[in-house]
């Protein structure tokens, strides 16, 4: 074990804590090369006893290292350097991007801090669901950021509302006008994105032990969320058309839960869609059993196929819907912007919730938005990204129709964002994982986007297109389902490779 205490001083003065001067020292020793990757650190207690500092600081040190991908835990090992500040800052700062992206569970993020998964410049991301920075619409936005600011002036500073400034609240009743929900802003909570938004909902309505029906596989950061809050979660194998509903009312009446969460159009990560005809009836359900379904309006903007799938809130006689909607995938996701509709019973408990958790979304960035809205940019920049979604879309699926293995299964969405392959039985896919990632190839294992292990299936993967270049799609996939058929034919090549 290397000795570093000598290496670490505090400056006692300071006004900066203890854990951050000794983070920022390991980040220098780390990035400069004297500690190199794998290297074990002393052990907390070790570490704290030498520096003279509570174990509570090293503690906290090392989490805020380990967030940042200088260092991974072997659980019962110890704290290890990882290689990720090996590769260059940019490199580093591409790394980051795909961990927090919304895609990966703490296991996923693990390997790819740990080396064995990484991103660079020359890397085809089929992994990320979120658009690439060159499409964010930079010069439109600081159009409207100098207005707002010329405009309001230190009122673009000051605490909003907690239910959200009002105009942007009217401006998006009209942008959700077209897409056929009717609700007035009085119904409309502003929310730092949608994964906050799902937080809030179950801050305010799940007790520790309650139910929550999920589909089947479904968004792992939802997962994440509704287990931190200590609900229990009855998952329902999602079907092309939508989770079965006799299935469902059985579940409904075993596990009396308080909420449904759902993405009916394009969920992620299937790409599937319910049927108008089984929204209908989720809506009796909900209704005949005194329930709120969460609406994840994840990516419904995209159709591609004129599905014309009607939002769930828009058919919602009963208030029952709970209507959840980020802009992350067309605009801009750094902002953390998103909304809620509200059912008015349980409002003042959301609007509690979200004082609550952090009394409220920026000033500045939700008048800068509702301007981007009225001037028309909003318009404007949907169908950009529209376009450029349903390009890549298109040359996604021509090159898996034209490369894809035979045993290997996937269903046309339609729109959205995601495909879902599924392949064979018994198929190893963290070693595909694994070869891809060797291949500059990366996308999101299955098996993270399900709630438990007894629930994993793992012989499916889930390809987003929204981050890759038209012209890098058919070599990506190309290479991709090489592999795959390499792997299915036993090459020798391939078959002394580590599993993950």
């Amino acid at each position: 074990m290397i000795e570093i205490s000598e290496l670490i001083k505090f400056e006692k003065d300071s006004s900066i804590p203890l854990y951050v001067q000794l983070f920022e020292r390991l980040k220098e020793l780390i990035s400069g090369g004297t500690l190199v990757h794998d290297v074990k650190l002393p052990s907390i207690r070790h570490l704290s006893k030498e520096l003279g500092v509570n174990r509570v600081t090293v503690v906290t040190a090392f989490k805020e290292l380990e967030n940042s991908g200088y260092v991974y835990t072997k659980p019962g090992s110890g704290t290890f350097v990882s290689n990720s500040y090996l590769v260059s800052a940019k490199n580093h700062h591409l790394q980051n991007n795909l961990v927090l992206d919304e895609v990966y569970t703490q296991e996923y993020a693990y390997l790819i801090n740990n080396g064995q998964v990484s991103l660079t410049e020359s890397s085809i991301n089929f992994a990320s669901a979120t658009p690439t920075p060159d499409l964010f619409p930079v010069d439109d936005f600081k159009v409207v950021l100098n207005e707002v600011l010329e405009r309001d002036k230190g009122n673009a500073f000051g605490y909003q509302d907690s239910q959200g400034y009002y105009p942007i609240r009217e401006s998006i009743c009209r942008v959700l006008g077209k897409a056929m929900v009717t609700c007035n802003p009085n119904d409309i909570q502003i929310i730092s994105g949608a994964q906050q938004g799902i937080d809030i909902i179950s801050k305010a309505l799940l007790r520790q032990g309650d139910y929550i029906i999920t589909e089947s596989p479904t968004y792992a950061g939802a997962i994440a969320v509704f287990k931190s809050r200590g609900a229990q979660i009855a998952d329902i194998e999602l079907c092309e058309d939508g989770m079965s509903l006799n299935v469902l009312e059985y579940t409904i009446k075993k596990y009396k839960p308080r909420l449904l969460y759902t993405i009916p159009s394009f969920q992620n990560p299937t790409g599937y869609s319910c049927s108008n005809h089984k929204r209908e009836q989720l809506l009796k359900l909900a209704d005949k059993y005194d329930l709120y379904i969460i609406e994840d309006d994840y990516v419904s903007d995209l159709d591609f196929q004129d599905r014309k799938y009607l939002p769930l809130k828009s058919m919602d006689k009963s208030d029952r819907v709970i209507f959840i909607k980020s802009y992350s995938k067309i605009f801009m996701p750094g902002l953390r912007l998103g909304f809620m509709i509200v059912p008015t019973g349980i409002l003042g408990n959301v609007i509690e919730a979200k004082h609550a958790t952090d009394i409220s979304t920026s000033g500045l960035i939700q008048r800068a938005f509702d301007l981007y809205i009225r001037k028309g940019f909003w318009d404007k920049h949907s169908q950009f990204m529209y376009n450029i979604y349903k390009e890549r879309y298109i040359k996604t699926t021509n090159a898996l129709d034209k490369h894809l293995p035979s045993g290997v299964i996937y269903k046309k969405p339609g729109g959205g964002l995601n495909i879902w392959l599924t392949l064979p039985p018994g198929f190893q896919v963290n070693t595909l994982v694994n070869i891809c990632a060797s291949k500059d190839i990366v996308f999101a294992p299955g098996k993270i986007f399900y709630s438990s292990n007894a629930s994993q299936k793992l012989n499916s993967i889930r390809l987003s297109f929204a981050s890759v270049y038209v012209e890098n799609i058919d070599h990506g996939i190309e290479t991709l389902c090489k592999t795959i058929g390499l792997m299915e034919q036993k090459n020798e090549s391939y078959r002394n490779l580590p599993i993950l």
